[in-house]
């Protein structure tokens, strides 16, 4: 549809930050009186973007950025972005002067439709006076909620969101307000006690969870009880009565603990006693995020018939290493069919085929010219960053030369314009600065351009080095080639990152489908049935 020449085109952005705030200022509420302003102003809506649950503080909010992108683009399809209020579009100052100053280069301007600000300087004051009072309310609001928490936490409240299985959130008076506590929810908490008996008894967390799943006790999500579930439980300080906030509070301080704050299900002691044991049968499991594993595809493996990763694992006091579907580790031996894989054995497979399915001399090449195109467009972007800011740059100066020629041609004194002379020379100051940055970036990759031949004689080296490296190395240089690999009863399927070369195997497809022999799929007996 073509836009009548008298008429601006619009895009609408709105925004609200989670289920629970701007509740008078909904997605719905905010485009219909978007739309209504856009039609009694003569605007032509031709785009709606919006945010929920997106922080303004953020500038990483999925509709935002790719309002920004288009806007960018040399054929941008509006004229003019309206907002309910200058807060929908950020929170952040300095994000409101970069956004709207991008956007502004480009004839596109930010409006308020309840907020009055035109181009006037009188308007733009105003604009960033309101900009500047919304980052206030926002990171003063963020600050009080944080601090009424601690407070709240430091008395006793429960004022985190989740409830421990075994107890129930109730609300008592507290001056003038109503305020959470926890108290006792049977019969879940004798369940939870139960729990606590057995682990005491030297029973596993495996047996505990077929115990309650056979006697028919919902777990806290109303489904069958995983090994998961029971440790979460086992380890969480909550049941000897004792409150704990604050662990990931980013700020440093130190987290709020208060003793005896509401009923205990087990002793101090006894839960120490269960600690303890805990850790005396540590989980033969190896958790892939371990830094320290050695198991190469931790993260890759996931069954193809229950969808639930493979879990490298130890058997036998760590003779025996294998790829253990989650099933199986939660559940028994009878929760999943897809076979254990000789950790070793699997892993060696895996190597072999990307030496044969990548590590061709076709794709060698390929990944150099993917090297150059890469490193091409790093370079635009940032030659388009450097003229953004020597234009920047020479603004400032143009604005600095302005203030000297009103100084000489009229009576003012130069004392008048020194407190805006010094900002305009700290800009300048810090527009050099990142002048000096970008050319540096741009020489860098120049020299990186230059240095095909090696990084083709580096490629050609990577064969061996899967053979001869680091642990740490070798799981990095696999994952940038291998997305994930499927397992299913004696088959494998890798799917790789990338097309493999036209003179692979795989005559350039992307994935690849194999056996796996009976040295790779694992007969031996694993961990309790």
């Amino acid at each position: 549809m073509d836009t009548p020449p008298d008429r601006i085109t619009a895009a609408l952005y709105a925004r609200v930050s989670s289920d629970r705030q701007d509740v008078d200022l909904s997605v719905a509420a905010q485009l219909r009186a978007l739309r209504d302003y856009a039609e009694r102003n003569g605007y032509v809506v031709v785009r709606e973007y919006i945010d929920e649950a997106e922080s303004g503080r953020v500038a990483d909010r999925p509709q935002f950025r790719e309002m920004l992108d288009e806007a960018r683009a040399a054929d941008a399809p509006f004229q003019e972005i309206l907002v309910w209020k200058f807060s929908r579009f950020t929170r952040k100052r300095e994000h409101a002067v970069a956004f709207k100053s991008m956007l502004r280069r480009r004839g596109i301007r930010v409006t308020s439709i309840t907020e009055h600000a035109d181009d006037t300087p009188t308007g733009k004051l105003m604009e960033a006076i309101i900009e500047s009072v919304d980052e206030f309310y926002s990171e003063n609001l963020a600050q009080e909620v944080k601090r009424g928490m601690r407070e709240a936490a430091s008395r006793g409240f429960w004022v985190s969101p989740y409830v421990p299985y075994g107890y129930k959130r109730v609300h008592v008076q507290d001056g003038p307000k109503k305020r959470p506590r926890l108290e006792l929810n049977p019969p879940a908490d004798a369940v939870a006690r139960r729990i606590f008996d057995m682990s005491l008894a030297g029973e596993s967390v495996l047996e505990i969870a077929k115990k309650l799943n056979a006697d028919g006790i919902p777990s806290p999500r109303g489904k069958k009880w995983l090994k998961t579930t029971i440790h979460k439980m086992l380890v969480n300080e909550t049941y000897t009565g004792t409150l704990v906030w604050g662990l990931t509070d980013k700020s440093g301080a130190p987290p709020v603990r208060v003793e005896d704050a509401f009923p205990a299900i087990v002793s101090k002691q006894d839960f120490e006693l269960v600690s303890q044991s805990l850790q005396s049968r540590a989980p033969e499991r190896v958790h892939p995020r371990q830094a320290a594993s050695r198991y190469l595809l931790s993260g890759l493996v996931r069954c193809g018939l229950c969808r639930r990763a493979l879990t490298a694992a130890e058997a036998k006091g760590g003779q025996y290493s294998y790829y253990v579907c989650q099933s199986i580790l939660n559940g028994g031996s009878k929760s999943c069919d897809t076979p254990r894989l000789n950790a070793r054995r699997f892993e060696r497979l895996i190597i072999d085929q990307l030496r044969d399915h990548i590590l061709t001399e076709s794709n060698i090449r390929e990944l150099v010219k993917l090297v150059d195109e890469e490193m091409d467009g790093v370079a635009r972007e940032e030659r388009e960053r450097l003229e953004t800011i020597e234009a920047e740059q020479a603004e400032v100066r143009r604005k600095m030369d302005r203030l000297w020629h009103i100084v000489e041609s009229s009576d003012m004194e130069v004392n008048d314009i020194l407190p805006r002379l010094r900002v305009h020379q700290e800009r300048e100051e810090q527009l050099g600065q990142a002048v000096a940055e970008a050319r540096a970036v741009l020489a860098e990759r120049r020299e990186l351009l230059d240095s095909a031949d090696m990084v083709a004689n580096f490629a050609e080296e990577m064969s061996e080095f899967l053979m001869t490296s680091e642990v740490t190395e070798t799981k990095a240089f696999i994952r940038s080639f291998v997305k994930q690999i499927v397992i299913r009863p004696g088959r494998a399927v890798i799917r790789y990152t990338i097309p493999t070369p036209p003179d692979s195997p795989l005559l350039g497809a992307d994935a690849a489908d194999l056996e796996l022999s009976e040295g790779v799929r694992s007969m031996v007996p694993f961990g309790r049935a």
